[in-house]
């Protein structure tokens, strides 16, 4: 009993057909078009995003200092903070 039912389009090795290939004639140019179209498409908005990010450079935003903070000694207690005991 064969694992995948059998076509009338394919032959008993799972290639395509002499009437598959007739069938799909009419449409491979229709479809090459509409396919070609579509990634052309997709290729635009890519690029016009790539480009439309990368005229911003951000100078319009003010970015702070970074904060100071005091520097970190181990093994040594702050006046400030009690000890626990």
């Amino acid at each position: 009993m064969p694992v995948i039912p059998r076509s009338s389009y394919y032959d008993k090795h799972y290639r395509q057909s002499a009437a598959l290939i007739r069938a799909r004639r009419p449409y491979l140019i229709k479809n090459v078009l509409t396919g070609t179209a579509i990634f052309g498409f997709a290729i635009g908005v890519y690029a016009f995003t790539i480009k439309a990010v990368a005229q911003d450079d951000f100078e319009d935003v003010h970015v702070p200092d970074a904060p100071i903070q005091p520097l970190k000694t181990p093994n040594v207690e702050h006046a400030n903070v009690p000890a626990s005991r």
